[in-house]
């Protein structure tokens, strides 16, 4: 299955701010859905333990709504660990949901507008994350921004994305569908699919990006993951 890019209506900047909140609601659904913030909870926990750390700060990039930052957040708090979370994203309506989302659940969060392709990162966190983000991006601007979340990160980085599949295809169109009415959502589901990277090419991606030694593994359903920590 061929790769092809097209522009998603999530991005695009005069969506009106009512249908962003209900494909963003969409997209929480979906992402509860396929458990999605369990794919980076394994590394999160592995870098907690490694830096034996009993506070921890996590940089989301491109965070959205912050639903999977969010669930992380509140599982580390059953295990005795403290979190604060750095909540980036391009969008201020988006940040605005997501800051609002933290401080409903009482995590300690702080909103911070940036676009991680076209600039380094001015934050710094002990472990910085980022899901469902690298297949909006062309190869080039994947890499940077990895590079990005590798010189922000103190400790270790966790990326998640979709794995470009015929099977996921049909899931995210099934899913998208499950879990949303929205119209937003039911046509990126299936893009996303279209726009992402196998494991393989992520794992070219991350070499590119200076993430060597990085950990690149299949998850179900149909995502990889990709995990490096300073040596």
């Amino acid at each position: 299955m061929r790769q092809r890019r097209v522009d998603e209506l999530m991005d695009d900047p005069a969506l009106a701010p009512a249908e962003h909140d209900r494909a963003l609601a969409g997209l929480c659904r979906l992402n509860a859905l396929s458990r999605s913030h369990r794919l980076l909870l394994p590394a999160v926990l592995r870098a907690v333990r490694s830096a034996s750390l009993r506070k921890v700060t996590i940089l989301d990039v491109a965070t959205g709504a912050a639903d999977g930052p969010v669930r992380i957040a509140r599982h580390l708090a059953r295990h005795g660990v403290r979190t604060r979370l750095l909540l980036a994203d391009a969008s201020a309506h988006a940040l605005a949901i997501a800051a609002e989302r933290a401080r409903a659940a009482g995590i300690d969060a702080e909103p911070l507008r940036c676009d991680a392709v076209a600039a380094p990162i001015t934050a710094r966190a002990d472990i910085v994350t980022c899901s469902l983000f690298v297949h909006h991006l062309d190869r080039a601007d994947a890499v940077r921004m990895l590079g990005h979340l590798r010189d922000a990160a103190r400790h270790a980085v966790a990326v998640a994305d979709l794995d470009r599949s015929r099977t996921g295809l049909a899931l995210a169109w099934a899913a998208s569908r499950i879990a949303s009415r929205s119209p937003v959502v039911h046509f990126d589901a299936p893009a996303s699919v279209h726009a992402a990277y196998t494991a393989d090419e992520a794992r070219t991606l991350a070499h590119e990006a200076g993430m060597a030694g990085a950990f690149v593994v299949r998850r179900w359903p149909c995502r990889w993951t990709i995990e490096w920590g300073h040596a």
